[in-house]
């Protein structure tokens, strides 16, 4: 017997075998719907001295070698014959009956009945009444198919009862045949037929065979007795092959005993039947036992859980340990010969399903390494794959997973061996799929995201490099994509550099000719590969939504910050609320806008030892409609993290979410989501888009400076003024948005400065930006700013030093004058040097000092003015100021007419440039760095007819406010009496000086003159 039979199992001993096959053209799916209603019927209760089950096992393809085989195992015997045949005429019935005839005598050894079933047959033929024929006009039409097979076992069973009975009967004088195997024919020639060793032998033989026929008609206890009787005999003579046969026989019998329910793993297959005492009793016979066992003893699986609750348990029934024992001596008898590999074969399968039931998995590896190691002779590729394949089905039975994997991979890699003229790609590939959990391999990259890698990953990629090539020679290069992407993906890290360039080169190749994407492939047998994101090319490590530029953010309007805000908890703080969700669900505190380009940040890593180029990579969102702009980028081989930014423009006002990003590596494209990614920093991932909002670009008649310190500034000039010179700046704000611009403020703000400014630094006149207003999209208007740089002209200390050279007391002033905070007492040493001293005061002439302010722009338009938000533009402006025109030096003269006085004025020119001052239509002009006195003859001044404050403001206001007032009184008519100008005749510059009160400058002045006002007194 060459051809082994894996499917069998212990209680297939228990069955009758019944070949079904087609006679004739028959259609194959037709066939194989009959084949599974006649196969339907595998177990028929026949009624006999007691009632009995038949079982029936059904082949669509049987050996005929394997036949021959039926005497040493009945239940290898093909004992009934179905055929199922197509007939359309009279003429093609007398084919078919022939043929039926033909196959019978294939059989004809051993067969005790058989059917023909016939489909598409009408008329007088099929009226004929037969008991081996039955006619159906189509396949459809034929209700009692199952009842024809159930008639047709009853009859089997007829014969396999008579043949029981007739060699189980011992008849004095009559000479007991030598049952042999095919191979023991001419080992038997000329030996002595009279000899007792001979008679015994013959005798065993029949013992085992009618043990063989009892255990097929139901008959347990019967075949357990004969099973006994042939163990002794057969052993005394040394038969070691019909030996090993009554130990099977034995091991069958009781674990059909002791697992009523199989051991195929099939379930719901077999009805448990088991001859009960009654039966016993109804038909005795001599040497037959009784056994009875408690049902409660039993567990789930069929096993007694002990052995010593069993009732009159015979002796004859093997417990589970003693059938393990005699499987290993029936296989170590087989082993002595050549010619029963395949009984070897198929009894070390039936040992280990038996004890993948005691979970006895150790013992059962034992059971099929010695299967591995059995010579079956010259075996066809295909044998070798079913071979391969089944020991991969038990060794997954036992819970040896890796071992399965193993072997299923070589019946794999068998069906593609160079030795088949077709080789088998489809099959291969289906294999090897199969195989892939065995080696913990899953083909969704989800599984390899939680936590430590499992499995052997050198053993992986030798595996997924062999669907890769099995899918490309299957022609469906799309599957070979996806096989390639997960193997980059899921073992990047277990890829030294040269495989990392290998793998990358071929799935560039492959996608060439079919790009990589996110879809699902679904294969022919339903199983569905999910798609492969690429989330370690390159790899992100943080990701961070930007907010606007500061010229660009939306400011919510004071009074309506709070409108639409609740809150589901009463408390100011809630811990419940403050760590509800992940970073990922939180809210960032900033907004985009509708319409404008917004960017999310990503920190990238390269993993790879070459240059990466990724594509399209663009930003998956999801809550508003969202247009990504995508980018191109390449990184270098294994660099540090990069910073990557990713834009796009909502186009819908809401709340929108990044959900992640895509890109398109190696022809690959991939949607990777922030959920898949391991170890990636947020900082939160949804932003509020408020509508849409006017956009203005600022320009100015000055060229740009660089942003100021401390200042989040859209733009900035800078310029240089002398002290007291003013200059224009115009400023030409353009709407580039989409939104017509309604509302426009402009406002100022002086920074912090060390220097006193007097009058306003920047002014200006909004009327007729005003009127441009709604301002239109592409539209601009211009302002211009009054920048005015107004500091003290004096010499600042020596002025107050010369106040007591005069020798002149200044302690009869007023208490609350500001002179008193302003001067300084007279040092009590003078330097005697005063050439130093001069030289000194010139180098503190010459400093420059800076002014900064900010000219706001607040602007609102669109939806986004209707939800109360507005934009806001800022400009900086810095002025460095030189000086002009210092006076070092005031003092006064009596003139002719006690009504006047002539006020001196040294004054010095600290420019590079020739300047003129003029006075009440007086010049003096000044050479660089030169210092000249000039003499102003003045009117007595009235400083006692100036207003004074009411008496309400006097009570309302401090003394200082209300000397800082009247100080402003006096200064105004100091400059309006002298009018004091400067001009640089080379910059053509001009400026007045006006005195301002609490300047040094003014100081000296009020003294000069209050006290020559005391002399005319």
């Amino acid at each position: 017997m060459s051809v082994p039979d894996y499917q069998q199992c212990a209680e297939d001993h228990q069955t009758v075998l019944v070949v079904v096959q087609p006679l004739g053209v028959v259609p194959e799916d037709q066939f194989f719907r009959i084949y599974r209603r006649v196969a339907s019927v595998s177990q028929v209760s026949v009624r006999g001295d007691g009632q009995r089950t038949l079982y029936i096992r059904y082949r669509h393809h049987y050996p005929p070698e394997n036949n021959e085989w039926g005497d040493f195992q009945t239940h290898r015997k093909a004992v009934g014959l179905v055929a199922v045949a197509c007939c359309g005429s009279a003429r093609e019935w007398a084919h078919t009956s022939e043929r039926f005839h033909g196959l019978k005598e294939r059989f004809a050894a051993t067969l005790y009945d058989s059917r023909l079933l016939v489909f598409g047959l009408s008329g007088e033929i099929a009226e004929q009444q037969r008991t081996d024929v039955a006619f159906y006009p189509t396949f459809d039409d034929c209700a009692d198919v199952e009842k024809r097979v159930e008639d047709f076992v009853e009859s089997i069973f007829i014969v396999l009862e008579s043949k029981r009975l007739d060699r189980a009967t011992d008849k004095a004088g009559d000479k007991i045949p030598l049952l042999c195997v095919p191979f023991e024919k001419k080992d038997f020639v000329g030996l002595d037929t009279d000899s007792r060793h001979y008679k015994k032998r013959c005798q065993g033989r029949t013992r085992k065979h009618v043990g063989d026929l009892c255990l097929q008609a139901g008959m347990l206890q019967d075949a357990l007795v004969h099973y006994h009787m042939a163990v002794e005999l057969l052993r005394s003579v040394n038969d070691f092959l019909w030996l090993g046969a009554a130990l099977e026989g034995l091991c069958s019998a009781s674990v059909i005993f002791h697992y009523p329910g199989g051991t195929a793993g099939k379930s719901n297959t077999r009805k448990p039947s088991i001859s009960t005492a009654t039966d016993s009793g109804k038909r005795h016979r001599p040497g037959a036992q009784e056994v009875l066992i408690d049902p409660g003893a039993l567990n789930s699986s069929g096993i007694s859980a002990d052995t010593s609750t069993e009732i009159g348990r015979t002796k004859n029934c093997l417990s589970p340990d003693d059938i393990m024992e005699k499987y290993k001596e029936a296989i170590s008898y087989y082993g002595k010969y050549k010619n029963a590999g395949v009984i070897e074969l198929e009894t070390c399968v039936k040992a280990v399903r038996v004890l993948a039931i005691q979970k006895r998995a150790m013992e059962a590896s034992e059971f099929l390494q010695n299967a591995v190691y059995i010579n079956l002779g010259q075996l066809s590729e295909e044998e070798k794959i079913q071979r391969y394949s089944v020991l991969s089905e038990l060794y997954e039975l036992i819970g040896f997973h890796r071992k399965s994997a193993f072997f299923k991979r070589v019946a794999a890699m068998q069906c593609v061996a160079p030795t088949i003229p077709e080789p088998g790609w489809t099959a291969c590939y289906r294999l090897l799929l199969e195989t892939l959990p065995g080696y913990s391999l899953s083909l969704d990259p989800k599984d390899f995201s939680k936590g430590t890698h499992r499995g052997w990953a050198a053993v992986q990629m030798r595996l997924l490099h062999e669907l890769v090539y099995a899918s490309r020679r299957m022609g469906n290069p799309g599957l070979s994509v996806r096989h390639l992407s997960f193997l980059l993906q899921t073992m990047l890290d277990f890829l030294s550099d040269q495989e990392k360039k290998e793998v990358t080169q071929s799935l560039e190749n492959y996608t060439s000719k079919c790009p990589g994407g996110m879809s699902i492939i679904t294969l022919p047998d339903g199983l569905q590969l999910p798609p492969v994101p690429f989330t370690k090319l390159p790899i992100v490590r943080s990701v961070s939504l930007l907010n606007l530029p500061a010229s660009l953010r939306p400011h919510k309007v004071k009074g309506l910050t709070g409108q639409g805000v609740t809150s589901a908890s009463p408390f100011i703080y809630s811990p419940i609320s403050m760590h509800r969700g992940d970073d990922r669900s939180t809210k960032i505190d900033f907004q985009w806008v509708q319409g404008d380009v917004c960017e999310v940040q990503l920190m990238v890593y390269n993993p790879m030892p070459f240059e990466l180029r990724v594509e399209n990579m663009g930003l998956l969102t999801s809550g508003v409609e969202f247009e990504s702009l995508p980018a191109a980028l390449s990184l270098p081989a294994e660099s540090g993290l990069y910073p990557v930014t990713l834009v796009g423009v909502p186009r819908t006002a809401g709340n929108i979410t990044v959900n992640g990003y895509q890109t398109s590596v190696f022809g690959v494209s991939s949607d990777c989501l922030l959920d898949s990614l391991v170890g990636v920093k947020s900082s939160g991932c949804m932003v509020e888009v408020v509508p849409s909002l006017p956009r203005l670009q600022l320009s100015t008649s000055l060229p740009r400076a660089a942003q100021m310190c401390g200042e989040d500034l859209s733009s900035g000039v800078c310029l240089q003024l002398f002290n007291g010179e003013t200059q224009q700046l115009t400023i030409t704000l353009e709407n580039i948005g989409s939104e017509d611009l309604h509302t426009l403020e402009v406002s100022s703000k002086t920074l912090t400065t060390k220097e006193k400014l007097f009058g306003e630094f920047l002014s200006w006149d909004m009327h007729d930006a005003l009127s441009r207003l709604p301002l239109k999209a592409g539209q601009a208007l211009a302002l211009t700013v009054n920048i005015s740089a107004k500091l003290d002209f004096s010499g600042q200390e020596s002025l107050l030093q010369d106040l007591n050279d005069d020798g002149i007391s200044v302690t009869g002033l007023p208490i609350s004058s500001p002179l008193r905070q302003v001067l300084k007492p007279r040092p009590e040493n003078k330097q005697v040097n005063k050439q130093a001293n001069t030289d000194s005061n010139k180098s503190d002439y010459n400093h420059v000092k800076t002014l900064e302010a900010v000219l706001s722009f607040r602007y609102s338009g669109g939806p986004g003015r209707v939800d109360g938000y507005y934009r806001e533009l800022s400009l900086g402006v810095r002025v460095d100021v030189e000086p002009s025109v210092f006076f070092t030096r005031i003092s006064t003269l009596p003139a002719t007419s006690t009504r006047q006085c002539h006020l001196l004025l040294d004054v010095f020119n600290p420019t590079e440039h020739e300047l003129t001052l003029s006075a009440k239509n007086q010049e003096l002009v000044l050479h660089s760095s030169e210092c000249q006195r000039m003499a102003i003859q003045v009117d007595r001044f009235d400083f006692e007819s100036l207003s004074v404050p009411s008496h309400d403001a006097v009570r309302q206001g401090s003394a200082y406010e209300q000397e800082e007032e009247r100080q402003q009184l006096q200064g105004g008519l100091i400059s309006r009496t002298l009018d004091l100008r400067w001009t640089i005749i080379s910059s053509l510059c001009t400026t007045s000086l006006c005195p301002s009160p609490f300047s040094f400058l003014f100081v000296r002045l009020f003294v000069c003159l209050f006290l020559m006002c005391i002399r005319c007194f």
